[in-house]
Formats: C-alpha cells, sequence, structure tokens
C-alpha cells in the first residue's frame, strides 16, 4: 500500500519545489522530518477523540449544564402510526398538500391530525438544549486547549513575528517535537468531528462546516506532507484564537444567560473579524501566494496549497457577512435575531410557523379548557348585551306614555 502511495499520489514531482526530493531532505537533516505515513496514526487518534468526547459530555458537560441552568423543552412525543412513521424516514419530513391527500387515504386520519403528528415528529427529532450544550462545551475545551497550546509552542519561534522565517530554508526545515504534535492532533480532532457529522447538531451554515471540514483536513495533511508546517501553524493558530469564544458564547446561550453570551459574542465577533479579514488574509495568505516566490519557484503543492487557503477565506467572508448582520441587529434593534445565530438547528428548514411550534406544543394541551372559557365568557358577555337592550327598550317604552 506504501508503494502504491509512493507512486501514484506522493511523487516529489507534485508536492515538492523542482530538484528537491524526499531522500535529500531525510539524509540532509537529523531530527524528525515530516513523512506521510505519519497521517495514519490520526485515524485511531480520530476515534480516540470520540471516545474521549462521549465520557467527557457524560461526566463532565451534562453535570454542568445543569449546574448552569440548562433546561430542555417539553414537547409532545407523536403516537405510533406505522405508514406515517414509514413515510417520514423513507419520503419527506414535511410533505406537501398532495402527499397529505395522499397519507389521508391510507391512514383514514384527517389533514390536521396528519399535519400535526408530522409537526410533532419533527420536533421530537429536534436536539435538545441539553445536547448542544454537551456538543458546545466538548468543542470549547479542544479550542481552548489548542490555542493556549499552539500560542505557547510558537510565541517564541521566530516565524511568528516575520513571515519571511516560513520560507527561509525551506523544504529542508527539521519539525519540532511540539508542533508534531499540534499538527497531529488538529488533524485527528477535524476527522472526529467529520467522522460525527450525522449524529451532531445540523445548524443552518450545515453545508459550509462540511466544506470547511473536508478543507481543513486536506490542507493539514497536504502541508504537514509538503512540509508547509511553519505556514500550517499559522493557519490553525489563526483559527482557534476566535473559536473558542464563540463555543463559549454558544454554552451561555443555553443556559440563558443572555448578558454574559452578548458580551462573548461581540467580544468574538470583534476576534473574528480582525483574525480573518485582516490577519489571515494581509499575513498569512499574503507570505503564502507572494513572499514564497522569493524562495522557490512555483509548483504543483504551491498551487493546491494556496486553492486551499482562498475556500477557507470565502468561507470566512461568508461567516463574517453573518456575524456583521446579527451585530447590526445587536447594536440598532437591541437582539440578536434567533434564526441568524450560526448554531441554530435548521432540521428540516421550517418556515416562520415552525419556529414557533414549541410554544404552540405547549399550549395545545390547555387550548381545550381555553376554548370552554372563552365560550363562557362570550356567553355571558352575550346575555348581559341582551338584558341591557332589554332593560333600554322597557325603560323606553315606560317613558313613551309621559312624554306623550
Amino acid at each position: 500500500m506504501e508503494d502504491i502511495l509512493d507512486e501514484w499520489l506522493w511523487q516529489q514531482e507534485y508536492w515538492l519545489p523542482p530538484g528537491i526530493s524526499w531522500q535529500d531532505i531525510e539524509m540532509e537533516h537529523e531530527g524528525h522530518y515530516p513523512m506521510p505515513r505519519d497521517l495514519l496514526y490520526t485515524l485511531p487518534l480520530a476515534f480516540g477523540f470520540i471516545v474521549f468526547r462521549y465520557v467527557f459530555e457524560r461526566l463532565v458537560a451534562l453535570p454542568l449544564s445543569r449546574c448552569l441552568g440548562v433546561k430542555d423543552r417539553i414537547r409532545i412525543r407523536a403516537p405510533s402510526v406505522p405508514k406515517l412513521e414509514a413515510f417520514y424516514k423513507q419520503h419527506n419530513r414535511q410533505p406537501s398538500q398532495s402527499e397529505v391527500v395522499a397519507l389521508v387515504k391510507q391512514c383514514g386520519l384527517s389533514q390536521r391530525k396528519i399535519q400535526t403528528w408530522f409537526r410533532h415528529r419533527r420536533n421530537q427529532d429536534r436536539p435538545s438544549n441539553s445536547k448542544k450544550f454537551c456538543e458546545a462545551s466538548w468543542r470549547f475545551l479542544f479550542y481552548l486547549i489548542a490555542f493556549t497550546g499552539g500560542l505557547g509552542c510558537l510565541f517564541h519561534t521566530p516565524w511568528l513575528w516575520d513571515h519571511r522565517e516560513c520560507w527561509r530554508g525551506y523544504p529542508k526545515q527539521p519539525v519540532a517535537q511540539e508542533h508534531y504534535w499540534y499538527y497531529i492532533l488538529e488533524l485527528g480532532f477535524y476527522w472526529s468531528l467529520l467522522l460525527c457529522v450525522s449524529v451532531d447538531v445540523k445548524r443552518k451554515d450545515f453545508k459550509e462546516q462540511i466544506i470547511h471540514h473536508i478543507a481543513t483536513i486536506f490542507l493539514i495533511g497536504f502541508s504537514y506532507c509538503a512540509n508547509y508546517v511553519r505556514v500550517g501553524t499559522l493557519v490553525m493558530l489563526v483559527h482557534d484564537s476566535s473559536d473558542f469564544l464563540l463555543e463559549s458564547a454558544k454554552m451561555f446561550n443555553y443556559a440563558g444567560w443572555r448578558k454574559t453570551c452578548d458580551t462573548l459574542f461581540v467580544i468574538f465577533s470583534l476576534v473574528f473579524l480582525v483574525t480573518r479579514l485582516v490577519v489571515f488574509p494581509g499575513r498569512v495568505i499574503h507570505t503564502t501566494l507572494v513572499v514564497s516566490m522569493d524562495f522557490f519557484q512555483p509548483f504543483f503543492g504551491y498551487y493546491f496549497f494556496n486553492a486551499l487557503l482562498l475556500v477557507l477565506q470565502a468561507l470566512h467572508i461568508f461567516w463574517a457577512y453573518l456575524i456583521l448582520r446579527m451585530v447590526y441587529k445587536f447594536v440598532f434593534l437591541g437582539k440578536v435575531e434567533r434564526d441568524e445565530r450560526s448554531d441554530e438547528e435548521s432540521e428540516v428548514d421550517d418556515d416562520e410557523e415552525e419556529e414557533e411550534e414549541p410554544e404552540e406544543e405547549e399550549e395545545e394541551c390547555s387550548w381545550e379548557q381555553r376554548k370552554g372559557a372563552i365560550n363562557s365568557k362570550l356567553a355571558s358577555l352575550a346575555n348581559n348585551c341582551v338584558l341591557n337592550n332589554l332593560t333600554n327598550q322597557r325603560s323606553m317604552s315606560s317613558r313613551l306614555p309621559k312624554a306623550r
């Protein structure tokens, strides 16, 4: 398998500048040099992250959510109707009017009952606040540790302050042990996110998140194999600097701490806009596109690496647009709209009516009582109106003879 990969995928003409081979780099430098086979360790590491996440969410995150006051909405469970359940899982979670009519004939239920069943069934699959809190707390823990550790191992490196040092001596640059583990842990974590994407909370930017995870995995993997480690560490540090702030804001949002959530969100917005729209394109992409040309001629890996960076930058612009919309509504309207947050789930992308479904469900139980109370009040009001009219007519009739 390794020989096949070396022959078809890891050809030195693809990943290294002209005139440089894998053997030249290994022979000329002592110490660890990144090799493609090192990336195989990230797959078992990803499964280790998944197991550790499961334990962390059950033993730490869930009790923490209860301490912070995270509350889950009580939702009505849909009754067991096999035909509707089969249609829900195999065809459509939000049937059209024609499909509802067909289901009426199959099940013998009214259209209203079928529509109510599908609404309850969709709400039944929506993730609880506790689940979303546990997911956000796990990401917060990793991003905080990754940013702190990354900043600690890069603070004394010359390329953190002078980006020309990223290319001095490239690609014959040995990799320090702490930078090696920084890479391996980050790649293993993003593999775990991609493997868990089917069970995690689906958000409105679900497709963009998938693209981001895939681009990040390719970026980290390729930059490691081509020894773009110095630039890669800068890219990971820039991303981790704002991610833990976003996850902490989500945690307090689920707990109902609105002021703390809004404060963290404003801080996150400032850090995100500065790091992703100023530092990342102005320093990182500039050094890979322009500064690197002073040290070697462009090759396939040069174009591939910069293409992945530009994909990430496009996603940054998209998220910055959403963030600026939220900041505008927070500053000028005094609130952040629910449907603008990236942590809002988008199970089916229901319409505005569906956004109010949880409140409607809580009211449906007492609707019959309210209906009876309203009818009794209307009846008493009508009786009062009739009595008033009768008394007015009697008084008028008693006064008419006197007037005559």
